[in-house]
């Protein structure tokens, strides 16, 4: 009874991931609580799993990571892969981003090369975006450290039996995987949308909102009078009146105290707004708007805005700036602005104030896309110090002739010392999230294990495969995995991905390294929605993509990348 108990609560946990009501880390901590209180892991083994060796060097490496985003050698880069014809800009930005995800973390490398591309208006973003993103996956699922998600199947790994996995024990099958996945992504690439920047006539380039005050000249006249429909660049689409909304907007129709006008338009035609008195742009007057400095971000995957809303965050005293618009893809939000949850790869359009940039919570909660760079670049000597040190880290491991770990922990004393790195800086940036999140997720494992529910498990996915043999099994643990991270997370896939594939590699009898193997490319095959991951999310909008977009890419990318993990997987790691 008690395994079917755990069996149900983990149907329950993959419920609320999947329906996005709860924070995983919420969910992941209270469910790996709840087995603490009913017995099925101890305290003792509870914390061992918070300090697990494979999750504290993940830890490091993200950590350490920090230091590597503010390298010039990402912005320079991405300035002369553009240069060139189109096509072959987009080759060799592919080309790059693959190769640097493998060695740094791919969500800096795609952040780095976000704000470049999205300033430049030679080629359409929406052309580069998308393969910038799955380049990014497919170089950091070749070694250990390219992607969260190896380190965190390594924790699995280590907590189970103990099997550390080699640096480049991932490119056996994950580089000529990339690179047959890279062919085919190269081939639907010129299918990508073309939205050119300098498309302003676009209706769904931003959402915003401007309050009417009761002194307002306009109040008691109608939309015709007052010249609202005809703006430069941007559209009166609705307005918000006692609750209520206004939709579509005649003519005729006359303003009242208080209403809420609501446009759509784009970034620079902000100041159109400028010449009609009384209107606020979410606390901001128009005709003042011009005084301050218009900056576009991207919510970032470590923002605490996430599911928040701006009222209940008080975003204006949080970061001395109002949000005058909003994007999500080419999607249209609907109601108050401040009153719309944020989510990860939201667009923002914001007024900031003179200090704005002196706020130290900015590089976790965004993604600059225009106006000026929101924290100091290290020097030449510093770039070069710490890539050469990083570098040595990898090299040393991969020899290993030094401990991944140690070598970080070494370099991390190192970053601390030189000051490129300060405690403050760790202290806020400290990915708290992910750390709950792969700990209570291999206390779990755990009480999976002792309740006898990973026995139901693998039983299950044996009478599934009966007839199929050891390889069918194989195939069934990579499409859970893979079916995981596209509605979920995926780290989150991999989490709940591993004891399955564990447990029913011991119920066969045979070696789990394929099985292993499996979770860890299926938890990075997320091709097919945007939502389950975070390099998807922040090219999301920025890209002005539908979610068509990443269906039509995805589709052959999927295929193409799930068929040569499954042909080769079991050739290069026998059962």
């Amino acid at each position: 009874m008690t395994a079917w108990l755990v069996l149900l609560s983990l149907a329950g946990l993959l419920a609320l991931l999947v329906s996005g009501l709860v924070r995983p880390a919420i969910a992941f901590v209270t469910m790996a609580a709840g087995y603490l209180v009913c017995g099925l892991v101890d305290t003792t083994v509870l914390l061992q799993q918070y300090t697990n060796p494979a999750l504290a060097t993940l830890l490091l490496l993200l950590l350490v990571s920090l230091a590597l985003e503010r390298s010039p050698l990402l912005d320079w880069v991405s300035k002369h892969l553009l240069q060139g014809h189109p096509d072959k800009a987009v080759v060799k930005l592919m080309g790059v981003s693959a190769v640097l995800s493998a060695f740094l973390n791919n969500t800096a490398v795609v952040a780095s090369f976000l704000s470049t591309i999205s300033r430049q208006d030679r080629i359409a973003p929406s052309r580069l975006l998308i393969p910038l993103s799955y380049a990014s996956i497919l170089g950091g699922m070749t070694t250990l450290v390219g992607t969260s998600t190896n380190l965190v199947v390594n924790s699995f790994a280590m907590g189970s039996a103990g099997i550390e996995l080699g640096m480049f024990q991932f490119s056996l099958v994950g580089v000529p995987v990339a690179l047959l996945t890279f062919m085919v992504l190269v081939w639907r690439a010129g299918t990508l949308p073309h939205h050119h920047p300098e498309e302003a006539e676009d209706k769904l380039s931003y959402f915003l909102a401007a309050d009417l005050e009761r002194s307002s000249e306009l109040i008691g006249k109608s939309i015709e009078a007052n010249g609202l429909r005809s703006l430069d660049g941007l559209y009166l689409l609705e307005i918000e009146r006692e609750g209520r909304l206004i939709t579509p907007v005649g003519p005729e129709e006359v303003l009242h105290a208080d209403d809420t006008l609501v446009f759509t338009g784009a970034v620079s035609k902000v100041q159109a707004l400028q010449r009609f008195p009384g209107l606020k742009l979410f606390g901001h007057h128009a005709d003042d708007l011009l005084a301050t400095n218009l900056m576009e971000v991207v919510v970032s995957h470590e923002s605490e805005l996430s599911g928040r809303t701006l009222q209940e965050v008080d975003f204006r005293s949080m970061f001395n700036a109002g949000v005058v618009g909003i994007r999500r893809g080419g999607k249209r939000l609907e109601g108050q602005l401040g009153q719309i949850p944020l989510r990860v790869g939201d667009c923002l359009l914001m007024a900031v104030g003179s200090d704005f940039h002196q706020h130290r919570n900015l590089d976790r909660n965004f993604h600059l896309l225009s106006g000026s760079p929101t924290r100091p670049r290290l020097s030449t000597w510093e770039s070069g110090l710490t890539l050469a040190g990083f570098a040595g880290v990898i090299g040393l491991s991969a020899l290993e002739l030094l401990p991944l770990f140690h070598g970080l922990l070494l370099m991390m004393g190192g970053l601390l010392l030189g000051g490129v790195l300060s405690p403050s800086e760790l202290r806020r940036r400290f990915p708290f999230e992910l750390w709950m999140i792969i700990g209570s997720a291999l206390a779990i494992a755990q009480g999976l294990e002792t309740s006898g529910a990973a026995d139901l498990l693998a039983g299950g996915m044996q009478a599934v495969f009966t007839g199929h043999g050891v390889y069918g099994a194989f195939i069934g643990c990579y499409f859970l995995t893979l079916l995981l991270t596209e509605t979920v997370t995926n780290n989150a896939a991999a989490a709940l991905a591993f004891p399955v594939a564990w447990t029913t590699a011991q119920a066969l009898g045979v070696d789990p390294m394929p099985f292993i193997m499996a979770v860890a490319y299926g938890a990075s095959a997320c091709f097919l929605i945007p939502y389950g991951y975070q390099t998807h999310l922040m090219v999301y909008s920025p890209g002005r993509y539908s979610l068509n977009d990443f269906l039509r890419i995805g589709a052959p990318v999927s295929v193409a990348y799930s068929a040569a993990v499954l042909v080769l997987t079991p050739i290069v790691f026998p059962f």
